[in-house]
């Protein structure tokens, strides 16, 4: 498997880009930082954007790839996004992964008075949302009249690096799996349930076992690139890191994405990178 890592945005953007220069000098594959205007227990404090974020990062590193996890409709509009991704991805020069899901009801929902959507009117958008997203970052020109956007000769110039930007969808549900599927992408999953403090290795495999096996079953995908994210307050996963990874690889996923290690102790556990990404090696190997 491979490794990555979300860095959070409460790094002043110097910070972040050095992290993410140190975390591909380790042979972190993908650097993710979380596109949402505030985060849980962190809204009081200091909360940077995550395009300008990766920006940063890909100005201070050369090959590690770039990513957001995830971005969502419930502040971005396509249009306008898919010329900041492919700023990005021409800026880091081709090196953008784009994750997106389909948002919740939370903070980033309510922050520009949007009334509240349920679940299935959220999935609508967000698969209108990414169809047309994907559309304008493979196209030099995109005319699309659709129920919640309106992309009116839009153009994307030069366009993409590599013509298109690979996207990793988020998804827990039956139907959102279902999109991740079609699209034979990426898929990344938190698992199923939150991590509780006396969580062992075989409560963290659990987790991400029984969603893997619901989505492996679904046409298509079998192509999907299959990601595993761990919270920021995982511990059972890291108790016996070699049997969580060797259980993930066993069970059909292909990387395993981490928080980086925080000072106030949460995510990766100081001073175990270099383990971790071994084991990952080996996993492969």
């Amino acid at each position: 498997m491979d490794l990555s890592c979300v860095v959070l945005n409460d790094l002043h953007p110097h910070a972040f880009a050095d992290t993410a220069r140190t975390a591909e000098e380790a042979g972190v594959r993908t650097v993710f930082s979380y596109d949402h205007l505030s985060w849980r227990d962190l809204r009081d404090g200091p909360w940077f954007a995550a395009v300008p974020l990766l920006a940063a990062a890909a100005l201070a590193t050369e090959r590690v790839r770039l990513g957001t996890l995830v971005a969502s409709p419930n502040y971005r509009h396509p249009v306008t996004f898919a010329a900041e991704v492919m700023t990005l991805d021409q800026l880091s020069g081709g090196r953008v992964e784009l994750g997106v899901g389909a948002g919740t009801s939370a903070h980033d929902a309510s922050v520009l008075g949007v009334p509240p959507l349920t679940p299935r009117e959220r999935q609508d958008r967000f698969e209108e949302w990414t169809t047309l997203l994907r559309t304008l970052l493979s196209q030099r020109v995109t005319d699309v009249a659709g129920e919640h956007y309106t992309a009116h000769d839009a153009r994307n110039l030069p366009g993409p690096v590599a013509g298109r930007v690979p996207f990793t969808v988020a998804a827990a549900g039956r139907r959102g799996m279902r999109f991740a599927a079609r699209l034979r992408e990426g898929w990344v999953t938190y698992g199923e349930g939150e991590p509780r403090p006396g969580d062992g290795v075989e409560e963290a495999v659990a987790r991400f076992t029984a969603p893997l096996e619901r989505f492996a079953a679904l046409p298509g995908a079998g192509e999907v690139r299959k990601v595993a994210l761990l919270g920021l307050d995982e511990r059972g996963a890291y108790a016996d890191w070699p049997r969580f990874a060797g259980a993930l690889a066993e069970a059909g996923y292909d990387e395993v994405c981490v928080h980086w290690p925080r000072p106030d102790g949460r995510g990766l556990p100081s001073g175990t990178l270099a383990g971790v990404l071994r084991t990952c090696e080996l996993t492969t190997g």
